[in-house]
């Protein structure tokens, strides 16, 4: 059985590209990223109404290599590309992963019509260091709609669990792991 270590205040946030006001909860201090292995980054986009734009929002193409990362969406859309082919649009509850591995060029953004009537952006981006012996993989991609995992509630009954990856109690998640 795992204990608390550590109630973390979340930190002021900054902007991401345009449109992606950003808490990261960790890395802290240099010391502490060993500690957090395999996990090095979590970013946490505080909910934001977006007012309508003329303006591209998002952040634009750039490169990641040797992790992947994991996105959870809670309000909005969200759309990924990347240069290996991957690349989908995740609604509200749905998540994506991305597997840089020896390296992928990406963007990701809202959907245009989202960008010009305005809108809900809620969500965790989760970074994830790869082993060694898999950082240099093939880049690969993977988006799922919150239909597509399996929810259980708890054993008294006063929660809901949304199973995105591996597995608990017997559900499995269609998330890679």
């Amino acid at each position: 059985k795992k204990q608390i270590e550590k109630l973390m205040t979340p930190p002021a946030p900054h902007m991401v590209g345009d449109g992606f006001r950003v808490h990261n909860f960790f890395p802290g201090p240099y010391g502490e990223m060993k500690r957090m292995s395999p996990f090095f980054m979590m970013d946490y986009n505080a909910k934001i109404e977006f007012p309508p734009s003329e303006h591209p929002r998002g952040v634009g193409v750039h490169p990641h290599r040797g992790f992947e990362t994991f996105t959870y969406l809670i309000d909005g859309q969200f759309q990924h590309q990347d240069s290996h082919g991957g690349g989908g649009t995740i609604l509200e509850g749905g998540t994506q992963y991305m597997t840089a591995g020896g390296g992928v060029l990406h963007i990701e953004t809202p959907p245009e019509h989202l960008v010009e009537s305005g809108g809900l952006f809620h969500g965790v981006q989760l970074w994830i260091n790869l082993p060694k012996s898999k950082k240099w993989l093939d880049p690969q991609y993977q988006d799922l709609q919150g239909e597509d995992s399996a929810i259980v509630t708890s054993s008294d009954g006063g929660a809901l669990l949304r199973i995105l990856a591996g597995e608990l109690d017997g559900h499995r998640g269609p998330g890679i792991s």
